[in-house]
């Protein structure tokens, strides 16, 4: 009896010491996935659109969606996608997602099951990314979020590459978004560079969404604005400010003009010609001033 309990505290000794370092052993992660007709679609053939759903531990419907190559699928093929049974895998660093079904008449649907791989936890943490750690918005369970850390690959590579650039603190989330958005070290480096040395992930994630890189910040420099204010540079961005929109307006009379006046020249519409009306009509009128007659407090009359 003394041997046998002397072996089970060995075990249970071994378990919690592994256990504070890494995840001893994962649920599997089982639900449904399916697609949509897509071969009918404009799309790209080599790729099919997989969604997959599960129950979170919350009891939750939890949903991800993403476009999968047939390379990334193993077992199945574009021909095998119209109809028949199906049994294929996706292989990523963070697990493996099995799959079985039926597709009939090109859509899809069957079931999952996501076996997560520990060793891709422990590596994670190891770089500072806790998937353990609860989280704000992918709050979705360890398994969940490594079940959507295996859908859109994040990768441990990607995780050296964010902490090579000495960004600061990141987590899981910020991992996520930067797979989501491809924001790497290249592009941190390139903002940095270009002027702005303290954007955090979410500013990121701006500049990507709305297609700011340094080429543009060059661009907005060249046009005689300050460079150093990055929610213009989304607002010029969002509005498309352009040095051809800016050049025009300067060749009908406008100058000195602030980067708010240039956004409401493009939010109420306010181009060359109509700036040469507004002159002719009143020579001195401001932006304020057009502003006012295109929504028509003031009346603007035509040359003739």
């Amino acid at each position: 009896m003394r041997k046998i309990t002397n072996s089970l505290f060995s075990i249970l000794f071994i378990v919690i010491v592994i256990g504070s370092y890494v995840i001893v052993a994962q649920t599997t992660v089982t639900g449904e996935w399916r697609t949509e007709n897509w071969s009918d679609k404009k799309r790209d053939n080599n790729k099919i659109q997989l969604n997959f759903e599960r129950r979170s531990e919350r009891g939750r419907r939890s949903q991800n969606g993403s476009s999968f190559t047939f390379d990334e699928l193993q077992g199945l093929t574009r021909e095998q996608t119209q109809n028949g049974q199906v049994n294929f895998r996706l292989v990523r660093e963070a697990g493996v997602v099995d799959c079985e079904g039926t597709f009939v008449n090109g859509k899809g649907s069957g079931t999952f099951r996501f076996t997560p791989d520990s060793g891709y936890v422990s590596g994670m943490k190891a770089r500072g990314f806790d998937f353990e750690k609860a989280s704000s918005k992918y709050d979705d369970g360890v398994d969940g979020k490594l079940l959507f850390a295996a859908l859109l690959n994040v990768t441990t590579a990607l995780a050296d590459d964010l902490k090579s650039v000495g960004f600061g603190q990141l987590d899981v989330e910020d991992l996520f978004k930067a797979t989501i958005f491809k924001v790497d070290s290249k592009f941190m480096a390139e903002m940095r560079a270009s002027g702005f040395p303290n954007l955090d992930m979410e500013d990121l994630v701006k500049a990507r969404i709305f297609k700011v890189d340094a080429d543009y910040v060059r661009q907005v420099h060249e046009m005689g604005f300050a460079n150093n204010d990055f929610e213009n540079l989304i607002k010029f961005r969002i509005f498309k400010v352009t040095p051809e929109f800016l050049g025009e307006l300067k060749a009908a009379g406008l100058s000195n003009l602030d980067s708010e006046d240039i956004v409401k020249c493009r939010i109420f519409k306010i181009d060359a010609d109509f700036v040469r009306n507004a002159r002719a009509a009143d020579p001195n009128a401001t932006i304020e001033d057009m502003v006012k007659m295109k929504i028509g407090v003031h009346k603007i009359r035509t040359r003739t």
